[in-house]
């Protein structure tokens, strides 16, 4: 007879076992999320590098480029090969879009929108279609960057292996968090700012607890690219001069031309969306016509092509004219407005890099030109430029101010970078309030200014907290009559209906029976909150905002089809469970 096997070894066959074991363990020790969030980070830098290699194979492939040539870097593109790959690209994407509109198949929900909303509940398999949809964007040449697929993807792994195991709704919203900062640091080389991305734009706080899985998640990420291929991209700047004091106000007005630009860059994508949406051009050519436009641009110069890393290192160290540099930064607006308005995939990320650099190359020299005493280094002005129009487009000042500091590993600029970028937010979340993201979302008709949770006010609906069965009464009633069915401490308040059995108001019970007995009174006479009431699908927020306007203790929750009362809802109840929940939240934000 053999002997039994061990516990261990049963545990491991029985996946059903692992699985509560694993959802145990993350539960009960705060410790575990860090091992789980480094082994999300290994896989999602795998999907980080296969990404990047097979968009850069195409580009050489399709573009018969260098191997060691980006594609915004190349002299010139043959017509040819612009336009079929961008015609051939947008048209592959219109088709997809069509069916999936055709089926009804709900649209892709993004790490923000997750966190923010769906308490981290994201589609593994979408956010491939996702990612597979940025890759063709990219790889035909449309003027997006990798960098949202790189996120959707990482986020989804996270969120997957979060809601296989049914954890909390803190801890999944971790995870994503701890898949996007290993994508967006392993994509750069840069452990601070995957992290710091994770914290300001997909998480939208920081806490001690989110700390170690998110940086744990970021760094296991970067050093997985690196042993791998290495960075995929580097930005490359030449030594600077000390920044000093009275140049510190010239960065900030740097920094209000990149709030300035960068809304208008985002007010331009709402209103070209809503203008495509106008037109009578079907859903599946509109890419096809986006990619001919952008083809066209490409044929003036190829830096409006692909993300725009290779167009970044020529704008830095080239020496070219002010109206070039001018021409070069519209283009490129223009060719990012045109390719995401009408359908292709992928985000302003890196884009928003290279118009950042390059105004802050216009701004230097122009400050050189007229004002050089107070003129810096027009390098720390292309880094401040970068820095300050991508927390403007991307949002997360301590985000941007990394990425540049730890790509061009220059810290001598650090203060006069972050400066500025605290500067840009702070205008931007004055002035307009969103980054690019959220203000997408904000066209949705959702209320998001961040990821910060506040899909758990849309969970708190008034369907789930009402009382049902509230007692009721004909409105026709006279009061006497009416008294002798409800009777004092019966209940406090009786629901009147009208001939119809609809909503006619509501009476309390104890001020019915304070009227004189044999008084031709009927109850519709005592009625209140006539036009005042609740539906099941409103939330908590809505409805404390209802119950603040009217005063009123109780409101009657109807069905919004027929007016009929279906339960109440007290005031006082729906205060605590608000205030309980809110307080969970903050909870789980700041890991109390």
């Amino acid at each position: 007879m053999s002997p039994p096997a061990p516990a261990s070894r049963k545990i491991f066959r029985d996946p059903t076992r692992l699985a509560r074991n694993l959802r145990a363990l993350l539960r009960s020790h705060e410790l575990a999320l860090v091992p789980a969030s480094a082994l999300i980070g290994i896989v999602a830098a795998a999907c980080v590098t296969l990404m990047t290699k097979t968009a850069m194979f195409m580009h050489v492939l399709i573009y018969d480029l260098p191997f060691d040539l980006h594609l915004s870097a190349a002299d010139h593109v043959a017509p040819l090969a612009a336009f079929s790959a961008l015609m051939l690209g947008g048209l592959g994407l219109g088709v997809m879009e069509a069916f999936r509109i055709r089926k009804g198949i709900p649209g892709p929900v993004d790490p923000v929108e997750a966190n923010a909303l769906r308490g981290g509940q994201m589609s593994l398999r979408d956010s491939i279609v996702v990612s597979f949809q940025t890759l063709v964007s990219n790889s035909c040449g449309a003027s997006v960057g990798l960098e949202a697929g790189y996120a959707q993807i990482g986020s989804s792994l996270g969120s997957f292996f979060g809601q296989n195991l049914r954890l909390r709704r803190g801890d999944l919203r971790l995870l994503v968090g701890a898949g996007a900062a290993a994508a967006i640091g392993s994509a750069f080389g840069a452990p601070l700012t995957g992290a710091f991305y994770a914290f300001e734009v997909v998480l939208g706080t920081y806490s001690i607890a989110a700390a170690g899985p998110v940086f744990a998640a970021s760094i296991i990420g970067v050093l997985v690219t690196k042993f791998v291929s290495g960075a995929p991209y580097q930005i490359v700047t030449p030594p600077v001069q000390p920044l000093t004091f009275l140049q510190y106000p010239v960065l900030f007005v740097l920094a209000g031309c990149s709030v300035a630009l960068g809304v208008s860059v985002m007010r331009l994508a709402g209103a070209s969306e809503r203008a495509l949406q106008t037109t009578s051009a079907p859903i599946w050519s509109r890419p096809l016509l986006g990619g001919t436009a952008v083809a066209a641009l490409a044929t003036v110069t190829p830096q409006v092509l692909g993300a725009g890393h290779g167009a970044l290192g020529l704008n830095i160290s080239g020496n070219f004219p002010l109206t070039v540099l001018a021409a070069f930064l519209a283009l490129k607006a223009v060719a990012s407005l045109i390719s995401l308005a009408t359908g292709f995939r992928g985000g302003l990320f890196f884009a928003s890099l290279l118009m950042g650099a390059t105004m802050g190359k216009i701004y230097g020299a122009l400050l050189i030109a007229g004002l050089p005493a107070f003129a810096p280094d027009p390098t720390i002005c292309i880094l401040a430029g970068m820095a300050t129009l991508g927390v403007v487009i991307v949002g997360g000042p301590l985000t941007m101010s990394f990425l540049v500091l730890e790509n061009t590993s220059d810290y001598s600029v650090t203060a006069g970078v972050i400066a500025a970028s605290i500067v840009a937010s702070l205008l931007v979340r004055s002035t307009f309030g969103y980054s690019f993201s959220t203000w997408r979302l904000h066209l949705r008709g959702e209320n998001v200014r961040s990821a910060s949770d506040i899909g758990w006010i849309d969970d708190l609906k008034v369907g789930k907290l009402m009382r049902h069965n509230p007692p009721t009464a004909p409105a026709w009633l006279p009061i006497d009559e009416f008294c002798d069915r409800h009777p004092l401490g019966s209940s406090q308040f009786v629901v009147l209906l009208d001939e119809n059995g609809r909503y006619a108001g509501m009476v309390n019970l104890a001020e019915s029976h304070l009227h004189a007995r044999g008084a031709e009174v009927l109850m519709s006479s005592l009625a209140r909150q006539k036009d005042v009431w609740l539906v099941p699908q409103m939330n908590a927020k809505t409805a404390m905002a209802l119950f603040d306007q009217t005063e009123a203790d109780q409101l009657v929750v109807l069905d919004p089809e027929t007016k009929a009362p279906i339960g109440v809802l007290n005031e006082a109840y729906l205060a605590r469970r608000y205030a309980e929940q809110a307080d969970a939240a903050f909870r789980s934000a700041f890991g109390m």
